[in-house]
């Protein structure tokens, strides 16, 4: 690798890891935890690596190319931890459910989601959550969507009131968001380090280092609703073309996101 690529991206990795390092201070977590987790994600990464240069992976193939030994590369050859799975699945549920709700005109009143009844051989809510998040429990996705403030129960019936899913009772969850957002931002950008002008993806921001700081909370509020906005508007497209509603099969599906995030008060520097 060429020295300016080196430094820059060693560079570019220390900006990641510094917020990481606090995360992980924050939740009394030490450097060692982080090194079994940097080992094994080089191992997880050093499979695809060799098959994409045609080369057949292997443990000692994989041990010389990251640097660790045979037996580290052996030891860090598992799957994802369950709980882990789990956290990513609730989210995806969720999410789901409060999509078909926002978008099915099926759950609709007036052109709006409506308020659906909870109890009964008929609860409308127990059909929305059938038809969106396969054999979850009812009871347990309506849990859910109490603690993080998107739905307000009463007199037996479910209203929707937030539309933005995030777990606001369960860290896991929240932490799992991180790892999952996180991971595809830096997807993209890798992609689009190497990819041919005509075949990047969408990345871009906007910011300024010299906002008057009286109009800091207007653009917040701003910045939500907009962004807010223009994401149900990409979910109501991917609602009308989602596999289900055409009914091919799964072998079919591929997997998209679109994301928008907030943030203030780094130290970047100024013009």
């Amino acid at each position: 690798m060429d020295s300016p690529v080196k430094k820059a991206l060693q560079s570019a990795v220390s900006k990641i890891l510094e917020p990481l390092a606090t995360l992980f201070l924050k939740h009394g977590e030490a450097y060692g935890a982080f090194e079994q987790l940097a080992r094994n994600a080089f191992v997880k990464a050093g499979f695809p690596h060799m098959e994409e240069s045609g080369k057949r992976p292997t443990i000692s193939g994989i041990a010389a190319l990251t640097g660790l030994s045979r037996k580290a590369v052996a030891h860090y050859q598992r799957p994802e931890l369950e709980g882990q799975n789990q956290s990513r699945l609730r989210y995806s549920r969720a999410v789901r459910v409060i999509s078909g709700w926002v978008n099915d005109p099926l759950y609709h009143l007036n052109g709006v989601p409506a308020v659906l009844s909870i109890d009964g051989p008929n609860s409308r809510f127990s059909e929305l959550v059938r038809h969106y998040s396969g054999d979850v429990s009812p009871g347990a996705l309506l849990a859910m969507l109490q603690q993080s403030g998107n739905i307000q129960v009463e007199n037996g019936s479910a209203e929707l009131v937030t539309r933005a899913y995030v777990p606001m009772d369960t860290e896991p969850d929240t932490l799992n968001i991180l790892g999952v957002d996180v991971a595809e931002l830096i997807h993209t950008v890798s992609h689009n380090v190497s990819a041919e002008p005509g075949n990047r993806m969408f990345q871009r921001k906007v910011s300024a280092a010299t906002l008057n700081r009286d109009d800091l909370e207007a653009f917040r509020v701003f910045s939500n609703e907009r962004s807010q906005q223009l994401l149900e508007e990409y979910d109501a497209w991917l609602t009308r073309h989602d596999i289900s509603v055409h009914s091919k099969s799964q072998e079919d599906a591929v997997y998209v996101a679109v994301g928008i995030y907030y943030t203030e008060g780094l130290n970047q520097e100024k013009p």
